[in-house]
């Protein structure tokens, strides 16, 4: 059986690289008790995998974890009403489980299946008008950015991975759908283009969704549960 979890990473722990936040979340469900599917070998791991990285220093709300458990446990041996709050109970503050669901058998990975995420971005730097003057962005045919990969560097044209920008309803927040295949723009890259008047480390970045395509429509591999306030969770950060 393969379970499937939805959880946030938010406040300090947004510093925590991708490499430690998974062994953090190995501790985590050896303290819940979990029954893990571990690999073979003179160093076992246990069979878990993630989306796609967060970078560090950004937060999110939609962050996935793939559990592989023992061959014994069946479905009706899992409670998963439960199970988020068991497993955030085992996680460090900052991390909370929002759902947790059965994973279909046969479904890509969600690195292989993820098409795009939408993002939050804002600063006690930047205004409405800011925000505004951002979503300029998209009547540009072309948009080169200097980028840096090991050791090299390159001019990209980023602007097809930009799918939509757009002000959230308060106006204090820029909201962007970014693409995810190949070469993703991260999202500091993009606050280097849209607010090139202020150090783009100084603009926070929230991750509210990584979208899946569904024959053209766009689905979450787990819906935000009803009860969990997107702002809310935003502010507190």
């Amino acid at each position: 059986m393969k379970l499937r979890v939805r959880a946030t990473k938010v406040g300090k722990v947004r510093f925590t690289s991708h490499r430690d936040a998974a062994r953090m979340w190995e501790r985590a469900l050896r303290r819940a008790g979990l029954p893990v599917a571990f690999t073979e070998g003179f160093t076992p791991r246990a069979k878990i995998s993630f989306g796609l990285a967060l970078p560090t220093g950004a937060e999110s709300i939609a962050e996935y974890v793939d559990i592989e458990l023992q061959r014994d446990v069946a479905a009706d041996d899992v409670d998963l009403t439960t199970l988020p709050a068991r497993l955030s109970d085992a996680l460090p503050n900052g991390f909370d489980v929002l759902a947790a669901g059965e994973r279909e058998p046969g479904v890509d990975s969600l690195q292989e299946a993820v098409t795009s995420c939408t993002w939050q971005l804002w600063s006690a730097q930047l205004t409405a008008e800011d925000h505004r003057d951002a979503c300029r962005l998209l009547e540009s045919t072309e948009l080169v950015l200097e980028r840096e990969r090991k050791g090299k560097r390159s001019a990209d044209d980023v602007r097809p991975m930009i799918i939509d920008l757009r002000p959230d309803p308060t106006g204090d927040r820029l909201i962007a759908d970014l693409v995810t295949i190949g070469r993703a723009l991260r999202p500091g890259e993009l606050a280097e283009l849209a607010y090139p008047n202020i150090d783009a480390r100084d603009v926070r970045a929230l991750r509210t969704h990584q979208w899946l395509d569904d024959d053209g429509t766009r689905r979450e591999a787990i819906p935000l549960p009803a009860d969990v306030d997107v702002n809310t969770l935003a502010v507190l950060t």
